[in-house]
């Protein structure tokens, strides 16, 4: 019975061994096509990249355009009564804030002076976050006005604040 077992296993291994010899050509190939890609994307966005053209026409329309939208109606003005708070960081600094908030309609005016407790709250622990260096250049503050608008336009329902405006920024 030895004898007739050893054709056998013989058998099963011829058919593995040119499964074998067909799946490397297969796999070589299949590398060469995702290495080809990957080099054409590569290309694409690196060599062969042409930026978009402006032309001062065409910024002048946008200009336009972003004006009529931002004008369409009156904007409604917030000046909420400053008040100081702690600064993260060492030393210990107190920021001393007084901020007027545009509205773009007067619903978002009602609406932030409904909420003024939970506004100011937020807005309180933004500046707890932030350190002295986080604020000291105009682009901190730039930063500062963009991140407590984000934070105030996702707690509100109804109302969108456009700007805010610092009248008071001191920091000690």
């Amino acid at each position: 019975m030895s004898a007739a077992a050893a054709p056998a296993e013989g058998q099963e291994q011829a058919p593995k061994k040119n499964l074998g010899k067909l799946m490397l050509p297969l796999f070589a190939a299949l590398n060469l096509v995702v290495l080809g890609g990957g080099a054409f994307l590569t290309y694409k966005s690196t060599i062969a990249y042409t930026p978009p053209e402006l032309t001062e026409a065409q910024a002048a329309l946008e200009i336009k355009k972003e004006r009529e939208i931002a004008s369409a109606g009156p904007s409604v003005m917030y000046s909420m009564p400053g008040f100081a708070v702690n600064m993260a960081g060492q030393p210990r600094r107190l920021i001393k804030v007084e901020m007027t908030f545009e509205m773009l309609d007067k619903d978002g005016f009602e609406e932030i002076v409904r909420n003024s407790p939970q506004v100011r709250d937020q807005i309180i622990r933004i500046l707890n976050k932030k350190t002295f260096d986080d604020v000291e250049t105009i682009q901190g503050k730039l930063f500062l006005k963009d991140q407590i608008s984000v934070a105030l336009n996702q707690q509100m329902k109804a109302g969108v604040v456009k700007d805010i405006y610092f009248n008071e920024f001191l920091v000690q």
